[in-house]
Order: C-alpha cells, then sequence, then structure tokens
C-alpha cells in the first residue's frame, strides 16, 4: 500500500523507474489535495494497484471519508468512515437536502479536543451537534469550512472552500490580502484574484485589474515582489477595461475570461548559447510547461514551487548535469543559475541482484555461539 499526494504522485509518474515500481503496489491512497483527473486517468492507466479518494482535515484525524476510484470516471470523496457522520448544512444549521451545496461538518470519536490555548477559535469551530441523538462520541462537530454536497448515489461531492482562501503549492493563500496589495500599485482601481486550473490541471493565482492602460508582467511582479512572498505572486496578470458585473452590482467572477496564451516573466528574450544552458532551458520549457525560456527568465514567474524544483533537478540529471536545489532557490533566473550547474558523468542502471552470497564476519560470529533455539532469531 502507497499513501501520497497527488503531487507526490505526479513526481512519481514524472519518472520512469517510479511508474514501473507502482505496477507492483496493491493500493494507491491519495490525499491531502484535490485529486487531478489527469493524474486519476494516469494512475488507471497502470492497470495494477487499487485506487483511493481518501479525505479530512487534521482536526478529525486526518481521515473522514474515503472512496474507491479504480475503475471511476468522476471524482468524488466519498463517504464516511466507521466511527464517523457527515452533515451538509447551511448557514442557519439545518441539514442540506441531496444536491444543495453547503458546509461539511464531521463529528464522531476521531475528532480531534480543540486547538492549544485558542479557545475562540475552538468554539467557533468545534459546535455541539444537534443530530448526535445521544450517540457517546458524537457530542460535537467539527466545521470544515469545506463546500460540499451529498450526490443521489450518497457519496459525497467536495466543490471547495467557502472562504476565498486556497492552498497553492502546498500553501494555504489569503486571496484578499493579494488583492489588497495590487490595489496599491499606481494606476490600478480594481483587483480581483482567483485560482484557476491550467492545461495541466494545477491551480495558478490569476490577478484581474482595471487600470488606465495595461501594465507589464514584470512591473507588477516587482511591485507586489516588495511586499509579498514568492508563493502569493499570481501567475497570470489580465488588463481589463472593466469587470463583469452581476445584476446586483457586485463583481461577476464566473464572467472573468480565463488567460490566454503561455506564461511569460515578462523579462526580455536573451538566447542560451552556452550546452548548460540550453540544456537548463530545455528542463525548464519541459517541467513548467513553457514554450519560450530565455536567459532572463525568473523560475517562480514562470509557475515554479518546491515540487517543480524537485523535478527540474531529476530531469537535468537524467540530461547530465548536476543541480542542486538550494541553487536554483538562490539563483531563480537562468543567467544566474547555469553556472551553477556540474556536467557529471553517466551512471549504468543497475537492475536487480539475486543469487547466493558468502556469509559476513559478524554473521558467523552468530552461529559459532551455539545459540539455544536459533530459530527464534529468525
Amino acid at each position: 500500500m502507497l499513501q501520497m499526494t497527488p503531487s507526490r504522485l505526479q513526481m512519481l509518474l514524472g519518472h520512469e523507474a517510479g511508474s514501473r515500481a507502482l505496477q507492483s503496489v496493491k493500493a494507491i491512497m491519495v490525499g491531502g489535495e484535490a485529486l487531478p483527473s489527469k493524474l486519476l486517468a494516469a494512475l488507471q492507466a497502470i492497470n495494477g494497484p487499487r485506487i483511493y479518494n481518501m479525505y479530512g482535515p487534521t482536526e478529525t484525524t486526518v481521515w473522514s471519508a474515503v472512496q474507491e476510484l479504480t475503475h471511476a470516471q468522476e471524482i468524488n470523496i466519498g463517504r464516511p468512515i466507521a466511527n464517523t457522520q457527515i452533515y451538509i448544512m447551511n448557514a442557519n444549521g439545518e441539514l442540506q437536502p441531496v444536491g444543495v451545496p453547503g458546509e461539511l461538518c464531521i463529528a464522531g470519536e476521531g475528532l480531534a479536543r480543540g486547538y492549544w490555548k485558542r479557545e475562540e477559535l475552538t468554539a467557533e469551530k468545534f459546535v455541539n451537534n444537534p443530530f448526535a441523538g445521544g450517540k457517546a462520541g458524537h457530542e460535537r462537530m467539527y466545521r470544515t469550512g469545506d463546500l460540499a454536497r451529498w450526490m443521489p448515489d450518497g457519496n459525497i461531492e467536495y466543490l471547495g472552500r467557502m472562504d476565498h482562501q486556497v492552498k497553492i503549492r502546498g500553501y494555504r493563500i489569503e486571496l484578499g490580502e493579494i488583492e489588497s496589495q495590487l490595489l496599491q500599485v499606481e494606476s490600478v482601481r480594481e483587483a480581483v484574484i482567483m485560482a484557476r486550473a491550467d492545461e495541466t490541471d494545477q491551480k495558478q493565482l490569476v490577478a484581474y485589474y482595471v487600470a488606465s492602460q495595461e501594465l507589464g508582467a514584470g512591473e507588477l511582479r516587482h511591485e507586489l515582489g516588495q511586499e509579498l512572498p514568492s508563493y502569493m505572486m499570481p501567475s497570470y496578470f489580465i488588463w481589463l477595461e472593466q469587470m463583469p458585473l452581476t445584476p446586483n452590482g457586485k463583481i461577476d467572477r464566473k464572467s472573468l475570461p480565463a488567460p490566454e496564451g503561455n506564461l511569460h516573466s515578462g523579462a526580455d528574450y536573451v538566447e542560451p548559447r552556452t550546452a548548460p544552458e540550453r540544456a537548463l532551458v530545455a528542463v525548464w520549457q519541459s517541467v513548467l510547461g513553457v514554450p519560450t525560456v530565455g536567459m532572463l527568465d525568473n523560475f517562480f514567474d514562470l509557475g515554479g514551487d518546491s515540487i517543480k524544483a524537485i523535478q527540474i533537478v531529476s530531469r537535468a540529471f537524467q540530461v547530465g548535469y548536476k543541480l542542486d536545489m538550494k541553487d536554483l532557490f538562490r539563483y531563480p533566473i537562468v543567467a544566474t543559475l547555469a553556472p551553477h550547474m556540474h556536467e557529471v558523468s553517466r551512471m549504468a542502471d543497475q537492475g536487480e541482484v539475486s543469487g547466493e552470497t558468502a556469509l559476513l564476519p559478524i554473521q558467523h560470529e552468530f552461529f559459532a555461539q551455539e545459540q539455544v533455539d536459533v530459530h527464534h532469531f529468525n
């Protein structure tokens, strides 16, 4: 059995040896992040292990629901596990009927006691369970803040977070913080930040802004970079003459256009010249899914993160270059990173070794002791 997040499984599938290794696994349990449909299809194509989608927050001892997806066409989080009860509730604390979204709440013996020395947050999230019916261990329930709905077949469909917090590249991000900083940029009048899936089903931050004229992506990244960490930097910047509105005058987020084209850091294009530079550019293009990478492009501006950094280091080694991940974070621009790559000699792939081997000296000493019931040491 193998238990991993989708991001780690994606890394494993990206390596030939990893794909072969998964063929001998009997069961793969995926959780911790939303499972992309393309990753599920890749796992199903292995045609060996059974695939399970796991759901549950830390506050309920991690796992609360499970669904087998070995032959499934649609992805959901399944049904509650043993000793667990799940409720879908509206804002008034009433149970939602089948098909109607609401907040996912969890009761059962797996609930934590609360948050350490955070009484107010504990009281807000861990509340009395009005549906317990006297059942021991179910007196309280945890409000997850997740949006979900019951399906007609009894499974639960996860719809995302109720607030504007999103999880990207392993970080929980408050979209409102980025919007506030973008509004500090001169000439930006309105700003909306959304998390949208790209062609690889990876979430990317998209910034929509209204200004008197279109601003360069490089300029906006420079302004935001003075206040925001790299993981909160939008991958796309889309200029609008005005925000689309709903009939009641609110911004219509569903009508905001999807990003067109590929990621671009905003830097001027400079062609690679040396062999290491060309190799590095090719690796970046492959891992980041960007057709054109120049010497002045920044790893993070092109959607790079810690997971893709590991993939770049691995892919660079496959093409004959050693690259330390700390250097990638220290020198995220191609021109400054290339000098820190070192050519390595190719090593032959070592296959499985089998057959008889001679005993080691310490093994000879063990058998020489003439222990009683030697089989007890097996």
